[in-house]
């Protein structure tokens, strides 16, 4: 799970994050591994600016100082940084592109999750489908505000959550035999049935445009999607 820095200045950090690494330590178990304690070690002072599910990998950005840390959060809370995020969705969405805009907020019932609601805070998701197979799509995502699971529980809202997704969707786990039903022998391939292409949400972070916090510079930064959801792509493109 070692994050990659991809780039570093005086000012903020860029890390590409692995799938299964916090973004903050937890607060009932600080001493799970998390990218803030990696980049303190590395730098002594940084700041958060945003975050990433657990799960999901991508870019993020980090300060290394407080007047970069207010100057980023600000940019963050007016919507004038631009987030696209790749994920597999499940089932062949309507609409090639849409905006989908709810109410989000935590779910009373159920801690740890949000739910759509009008009361909620308003959160904008805007997608376009790049692929089609037959049980999922292929999605871009961009998102105008940050909240907690947004892009997760708008596609749940329309009926379409994350391929894999354990607290939103149905699926914990996609394997080979899930996408090539038709002629699989199972004893020729049993390490490939029984091992799963991906078992983490289908979500990735794959760019992130921002104003450099100094120079004001505009700084686009990409992340090449991971093994495991190359790989499902892979299945999906030669069975599916």
């Amino acid at each position: 799970m070692k994050p990659e820095i991809i780039y570093e200045d005086a000012a903020l950090v860029i890390v590409n994050k692995p799938s299964g690494l916090l973004t903050i330590p937890d607060r009932h178990n600080p001493e799970k591994a998390n990218l803030q304690d990696f980049l303190a070690r590395k730098f002594e002072r940084i700041f958060t600016v945003h975050r990433l599910d657990r799960e999901t990998s991508g870019i993020i950005c980090f300060a290394r100082t407080a007047e970069a840390h207010a100057t980023l959060s600000k940019a963050f809370q007016e919507r004038t940084v631009e987030k696209k995020y790749l994920a597999v969705v499940t089932g062949n969405l309507l609409k090639e592109e849409d905006v989908i805009v709810t109410g989000l907020a935590p779910d009373p019932v159920n801690p740890g999750k949000m739910k759509v609601t009008k009361g909620g805070k308003k959160s904008i998701t805007s997608y376009k489908v790049l692929e089609k197979f037959k049980a999922c799509n292929f999605v871009e995502a961009s998102i105008m505000t940050g909240r907690m699971h947004q892009i997760r529980v708008h596609f749940k809202s329309i009926g379409h959550p994350c391929y894999v997704d354990k607290l939103y969707g149905k699926n914990e786990a996609i394997y080979i035999r899930d996408i090539k039903q038709r002629n699989l022998n199972l004893s020729k391939i049993p390490d490939e049935v029984e091992t799963p292409l991906i078992s983490r949400t289908t979500l990735h972070a794959s760019q992130l445009k921002i104003d450099h916090p100094v120079t004001g510079m505009q700084m686009t930064f990409e992340a090449p999607l991971p093994k495991d959801m190359k790989a499902l792509l892979n299945q999906l493109r030669k069975w599916a």
